[in-house]
């Protein structure tokens, strides 16, 4: 992938199968303070764990041992094409072997999360708060925006508009925290090629304005000096990944960036479908890679504090004589986010349903998409905005209805 500097995985000199050892030894102090030796202890053994022990292909652990990877911290310093080359692996066998020695629990960092009670939990979530998406409507319908720790699927039709609402959420979560945002900075994973720089232009040129209207004290005044349209394309880091194996590489590498910039409050994936759906006869393989990606990313954003957001293409489900769109992917990717966002037309109109989340209940609510970006629908005559699961006048499930064939058409969409 189109990786930037700061993206480079430092090694020291010699780095190899033999050299790993001197270049990424266990660091506790990923760990909180309180860990006892026994848990530093596990940290240690799990670093040294043979590779024969874990379940891969047979040719692979042959491969893995005959190029002299014999542990687990032996393979704890290498990317995926590293690995490839040096032991003569495939480029997915190589993701799958280093997904499998990363999620070992004892290279988890954060292990004192497991000891937090209930009240706890609630405290850090409210703390981490949400990114507004300008649209008061659907803000109200996620519980204040857009969720920090969760991770956000957003599905639709092609022009329906999931390009342009995490072009404004990448701008939003840098809004200044006294004027009420994160403050932050947004990483963009564009697997279509699909991110227009303009139009972050015109999004961000519009959030700037907005926020001067809203100015009054000093220290807002102060804020404004930085929050430029320069600015929040300079803290807008976006990576151009073209197929599926440079996509599940670079989330392989985003925990070393987000390291590198702590700053980082969003992580966008435009879109999770694309280079999965597109020349890849294993389905199984498939099914085995997108569970990989979506523990990295559920961990990811729990641990570091992120909103992950995904959008996900629709695709045709046949059944009992009819058809509708569905999220693509299957069913058993419907389980990965922790909430879903579906957004599609009814007539001439653009609706988006909440459709499943563990904290809000399901709603329907109208929302515009400007030459600022996304917005309220303007008055008189809105849409209606419905609540509880979205229905046919018949009263059978909606069919979520491709972008309405006009002459004129709209020239904002995806």
């Amino acid at each position: 992938p189109e990786l930037l500097p700061g993206l480079q995985r430092w090694r020291g000199a010699g780095a190899g199968p033999g050299a790993a050892a001197a270049t990424h030894t266990p660091d506790l102090r990923d760990f909180d303070s309180r860990e006892t030796g026994a848990s530093q202890d596990s940290v240690v053994a799990a670093m040294q764990r043979d590779v024969s022990s874990f379940a891969f292909a047979p040719a692979v652990k042959t491969r893995l041992l005959a190029a002299g990877f014999h542990s687990s911290r032996d393979l704890s310093d290498l990317r995926p094409l590293e690995l490839s080359k040096e032991a003569g692996i495939s480029q997915e066998e190589a993701l799958e072997v280093l997904q499998a020695v990363r999620g070992e629990p004892g290279q988890r960092g954060a292990q004192a999360e497991g000891r937090l009670t209930a009240l706890e939990l609630l405290q850090r979530e409210q703390a981490l708060g949400s990114i507004v998406t300008f649209c008061s409507a659907l803000d109200r319908t996620l519980g204040g925006g857009v969720p920090i720790g969760k991770t956000t699927e957003i599905c639709g039709a092609p022009g329906v508009g999931k390009t342009q609402l995490c072009i404004q959420l990448a701008v939003d979560v840098q809004i200044p925290l006294c004027f009420g945002g994160l403050g932050g900075q947004a990483v963009f994973l564009d697997t279509e090629g699909s991110f227009l720089v303009q139009r972050a232009v015109d999004v961000a040129e519009a959030a700037v304005q907005h926020c001067a209207l809203l100015a009054e004290d000093a220290e807002q005044q102060d804020a404004l000096q930085r929050f430029t349209v320069d600015n929040i394309l300079s803290q807008l880091f976006v990576f151009r990944c073209h197929d599926y194996v440079e996509l599940l590489a670079q989330a392989y590498l985003l925990p070393d960036f987000l390291s590198q910039h702590p700053e980082v409050r969003l992580v966008v994936i435009d879109s999770i479908a694309f280079p999965f759906r597109h020349d890849f006869e294993d389905l199984s393989l498939r099914t085995r890679l997108l569970n990989g990606l979506a523990q990295q990313l559920i961990q990811m954003a729990t641990q570091r504090g992120v909103a992950v957001a995904l959008t996900n293409q629709m695709t045709t489900k046949v059944g009992n004589g009819q058809s509708m769109l569905v999220p693509a992917l299957g069913e058993s990717w419907g389980h990965a986010a922790t909430q879903r966002l579906i957004l599609h037309w009814e007539g001439q109109h653009r609706l988006a349903s909440l459709y499943k989340s563990p904290s809000q209940r399901e709603a329907t609510v109208p929302y515009h998409i400007t030459g600022q970006g996304f917005r309220d629908v303007p008055s008189p005559d809105p849409p209606p905005t419905s609540t509880g699961p979205c229905v046919t006048p018949t009263g059978s499930a909606v069919n979520w209805r491709k972008r309405p064939r006009t002459e004129e058409g709209e020239p904002l969409g995806d």
